[in-house]
């Protein structure tokens, strides 16, 4: 297979995966354009730019596994990317320490602010595990793969922390 094929393909599953996420934002509208809607405009636009993301993040990651598998035998491409997934990890973590010291604080307060704004980041970990482990199953050399599980470990981590503190009181709140 050439290159420019390679490179065709992968795009090609890029469009097709942001053609999808549209088409489904699209229903998404089309269902729920109403009065409430209408009132809570901006909610209502946010939910929609999360399920664009959660739905281009999931058909998003058969092209960049092609794309990956593509670039299996360059080990310096994998050792950075590597590198790059475990700070991005650890943004994470950071994100989530944040939250924890600031999320009682009062709103004035810098902590607070960077608490609130740790929550974007928090968002992001569901979509980033996939990403990290799709990596890590398609490296061919050894330590950059612990990296990306470990990555795959910190993002899990993140995502659970959130679970925990945000869901699970509403399953268990009593009245």
């Amino acid at each position: 297979m050439t290159p420019a094929l390679r490179v065709g393909l992968v795009a090609a599953g890029y469009g097709a995966a942001f053609l999808i996420a549209s088409a489904v934002v699209a229903i998404r509208v089309a269902n729920t354009s109403g009065p409430d809607a209408q009132a809570s405009s901006g909610m209502y636009a946010f939910g929609d730019f999360a399920l664009f993301v959660a739905v281009f993040g999931l058909l998003a990651l058969a092209p960049t596994g092609a794309a990956l598998y593509f670039l299996r035998p360059y080990r310096r491409l994998w050792v950075v990317l590597s590198i790059l997934a475990l700070g991005v990890a650890l943004t994470g973590v950071a994100a989530v320490f944040l939250y924890a010291l600031g999320r009682h604080t009062v709103a004035p307060s810098p902590l607070a602010t960077w608490a609130a704004l740790s929550v974007l980041r928090i968002l992001l970990a569901p979509v980033l595990v996939p990403a990290f482990l799709v990596s890590a199953l398609l490296s061919s050399h050894r330590s950059p793969r612990f990296a990306l599980l470990a990555a795959t470990g910190l993002e899990v981590a993140v995502g659970a922390y959130a679970g925990f503190v945000w869901f699970l009181p509403l399953i268990f709140h009593r009245n």
